[in-house]
C-alpha cells in the first residue's frame, strides 16, 4: 500500500485510461477522485472498481475545460479527504478531420479539453499543493501524436504536443518545491476510443509496433504509478508507453 493515505484526483476516469489508472491507484492505497463530463454511470463502474480494489473513491462531475469546474473538482477532494497529493491529467476527446475541413468548433473543443483542461486543474491544485508543503505528483497524459503527429488529427497532435510544453515548463518551476511533473505518451491503446478505427488502419498500425501488441489501460496505469510511488529524481519527462512505435 505505497500510496496509503495520499489522495489522488484522476480526470476522466470513467473509462479506458482514466478508469484503469484509478483503479490501478486504489490497489496501492490512495483516496481516489474520479472525474467524469458526463457518463455518471460509468463513472460509477469505475467507483465500484476501486472499491473492489480495497479502495475509497468519490465521485465528482466537471467539465475541464471551464475553470470554476475544475476549482469545484479540486475542492472536493480537500472537503472529502483533506487534501490534494496526486493529480493526473487524463481527460480528453477527439474530432478528427483533416485541416482542410476542420471546423473551428473541431478545433477549439479539443484544445479547450485536452490541453486547458489540463492547465485548468493544475491551476485549481496549484495553491492546495503548495501550502501542505509534503511535495506532490502531476502526471499528464499526452501521445504519441504529439510527438510524431498524426493525419487528420491536427487538433489533438496541437493539444497533446502542447501537454509535452506545459509538462517540462511545470517542472521546472515546482522542482524546488519537491513536486515532480512528467508526461506519459501513450502509443495505440485499446480503449473505446481507438475501438471505432478501421480494421485495415488496426491492422496498419499494429505491424509498425515492435513488441507486435497493442497497449492496454493497465500498461498506462502501471506507469503512472510507478510516477508516483517513487520515481522522486525523474521531472519533466515524456515517458512513451506504446511498444516501440516511437523511437528517439
Amino acid at each position: 500500500m505505497f500510496l496509503k493515505d495520499k489522495t489522488a484526483v484522476v480526470t476522466g476516469a470513467s473509462r479506458g485510461i482514466g478508469r484503469a489508472v484509478a483503479v490501478e491507484l486504489a490497489k496501492n492505497g490512495a483516496n481516489v477522485v474520479i472525474n467524469y463530463a458526463a457518463n455518471e454511470a460509468a463513472a460509477k463502474e469505475t467507483l465500484f472498481a476501486v472499491e473492489a480494489a480495497g479502495g475509497r473513491g468519490i465521485l465528482v462531475q466537471a467539465d475541464v475545460a471551464e475553470l470554476q469546474s475544475c476549482e469545484c473538482l479540486i475542492k472536493a477532494a480537500i472537503d472529502n479527504f483533506g487534501k490534494i497529493d496526486i493529480l493526473i491529467n487524463n481527460a480528453g476527446i477527439t474530432r478528427d478531420n483533416i485541416v482542410a475541413r476542420m471546423k473551428a468548433e473541431e478545433w477549439q473543443s479539443v484544445l479547450d479539453t485536452n490541453l486547458t483542461g489540463a492547465f485548468n486543474c493544475i491551476k485549481a491544485a496549484m495553491r492546495p499543493l503548495l501550502k501542505q508543503k509534503s511535495g506532490g505528483r502531476i502526471v499528464n497524459i499526452s501521445s504519441v501524436i504529439g510527438l510524431v503527429g498524426g493525419s487528420g488529427q491536427a487538433n489533438y497532435a496541437a493539444a497533446k504536443a502542447g501537454i509535452i510544453g506545459l509538462t517540462k515548463s511545470l517542472a521546472r518551476e515546482l522542482a524546488g518545491r519537491n513536486i515532480t511533473v512528467n508526461a506519459i505518451a501513450p502509443g495505440y491503446i485499446d480503449t473505446e476510443m481507438t475501438a471505432v478505427l478501421p480494421p485495415d488502419l488496426k491492422e496498419a498500425m499494429l505491424s509498425q509496433i515492435p513488441l507486435g501488441r497493442t497497449g492496454t489501460p493497465e500498461d498506462i496505469a502501471e506507469t503512472v504509478v510507478f510516477l508516483c510511488v517513487g520515481a522522486n529524481y525523474i521531472t519533466g519527462q515524456v515517458i512513451a508507453v506504446d511498444g516501440g512505435l516511437v523511437m528517439h
